[in-house]
Order: C-alpha cells, then structure tokens, then sequence
C-alpha cells in the first residue's frame, strides 16, 4: 500500500533556483529512494519525478558553473580552443 503525499506538500517545498548544490542534490537523493520503495500513490509519484528532474538540472547547472570558474576558456593563434585552469592569484 503506497503512502500518500499530503496535497500542499509542494506549497512547502523550497525553491530549485535558491538552493546551494549540497541541498538540491540531497533532495534529489531522498525523492529517488522514496520513488524505489514504492512509498508514494501515483499522483505524487509523477509529481516527485518531475520535482527530481528540475533538482537534476539545477545539480548539473551547479556543477557547469563551478567548472566554468575553475577553467578558462582560450584560443592560439590558429584559432583552437583550449582550456587551462584559472589562476585567480
């Protein structure tokens, strides 16, 4: 018997684009484990899937911008693009 979600649980739930990589990602982990043990009625199941899908995005979003930070993007004299790390000293 599945457990049903209350229907203002979303009401409740945090924004995706506020939330720092550490949080999204451990929500995101929490809705796939409810989501494999069949914890949640149909409804709210969708409606997890769709949340977790958003927090995927936000995580990978999370992830190209830290990277962005970490890398640079250039270009040699023949126009090849390369990337070297940033030095921020």
């Amino acid at each position: 018997m599945a457990i049903q979600e209350p229907q203002d649980a979303t009401a409740a739930e945090p924004v995706i684009g506020a939330m720092s990589f550490e949080v999204a990602l451990a929500e995101l982990e929490a809705i796939v484990q409810r989501l494999e043990r069949g914890q949640l009625d149909l409804e709210a199941s969708i409606a997890a899937y769709e949340r977790g899908t958003a927090l995927r995005q936000h995580c990978a979003a999370k992830l190209r911008e830290a990277q962005l930070r970490v890398e640079k993007i250039t270009f040699d004299r023949n126009g090849k693009v390369s990337l070297e790390a940033q030095d921020d000293s």
